[in-house]
């Protein structure tokens, strides 16, 4: 490429202005000699950090319960309703677990003391570090925030919930064994006559004959039935006695008699998510 610079030389004159052409090449930057950059790796959406900013969670952990039967409750103007009996039996705190460590904030508890017959030596640790005793079931219940953390030991009792306020309770169904279509997914079934043979209860027809050709995945068939975990939401705390251990909710939660079930404060009422609670945080110091 060419390039006018003003000359030491004269050389020629043109249009009464005396130039000069110089040659010069064209310079190229080596890519060794740039300074590489690096840039931080991008957050992976489904990590536990990212996980738990989104998902929904409560101020204070729940606790556990015996289900002890249904019982008829009164109102003071006579009204009667459904309600669920629950025993709360030495539920204690065991430990905790941190965003730091762990990537969430848990408390871990435990409920039903078992002094014999434990079978593994780190539950044990745990008890000791917690100095509480043995227990028979060990749950963890996650919360919002590390200031939620309850110290180990603390004792949670029938008094923990307030009359008046919701709560859910989660449990595991009552198992039926093999049921049909029938009683498992509330098919109609065949007629009673008319040429049906030995097909009264029959799931009839489900695989087609040229399209598709094939049972589809997720096809409402025989099989086992119950034992699933459930939750009922939004139930209403009637009654609790601390000295006792009993706790009332209206209407009926999931598994049978004696069957342990946990408690916690409603989480579609009660419950918030740290990634809208950061945003707002965010929010006001842009404020200010």
């Amino acid at each position: 490429m060419f390039s006018l610079k003003q000359p030491k030389v004269l050389a020629q004159t043109l249009m009464g202005h005396p130039l000069t052409f110089t040659r010069t090449a064209a310079k190229i930057t080596s890519v060794h000699s740039v300074t590489s950059i690096k840039t931080a790796p991008g957050r992976i959406n489904h990590s536990v950090e990212a996980r738990t900013e989104r998902r929904v969670l409560l101020e204070r952990p729940g606790l556990f319960a015996i289900k002890r039967g249904m019982i008829r409750w009164f109102y003071p103007d006579g009204t009667a309703t459904a309600a669920t009996v629950l025993e709360i039996d030495s539920c204690e705190v065991l430990g905790v677990k941190t965003a730091a460590k762990d990537g969430y904030d848990a408390v871990l508890i435990g409920t039903i003391d078992k002094l014999k017959n434990n079978k593994y030596e780190r539950h044990m640790k745990l008890f000791n570090d917690a100095g509480v005793s043995p227990k028979h079931k060990i749950g963890e219940f996650r919360v919002l925030d590390a200031e939620n953390l309850v110290e180990k030991g603390t004792e949670l009792t029938a008094d923990y919930f307030a009359v008046g306020q919701k709560v859910d309770v989660q449990g595991i169904t009552k198992g039926k064994g093999f049921a049909g279509v029938m009683k498992r997914w509330g098919f109609s079934g065949g007629r009673a006559t008319h040429g049906v043979s030995k097909a009264h209860r029959t799931p009839g027809a489900m695989g087609g004959n040229q399209n598709p050709g094939r049972v589809l995945p997720g096809k409402k068939m025989p099989g086992r039935m119950g034992t699933d975990n459930q939750t009922t939401f939004n139930l209403e705390v009637l009654f609790t006695n601390k000295q006792a251990g009993v706790l009332i909710v209206k209407g009926n939660v999931p598994g049978p008699k004696k069957g342990i079930v946990k408690v916690r404060d409603a989480l579609k009422i009660y419950g918030d998510r740290l990634a809208r609670i950061n945003m707002m945080k965010k929010q006001q110091q842009q404020q200010q």
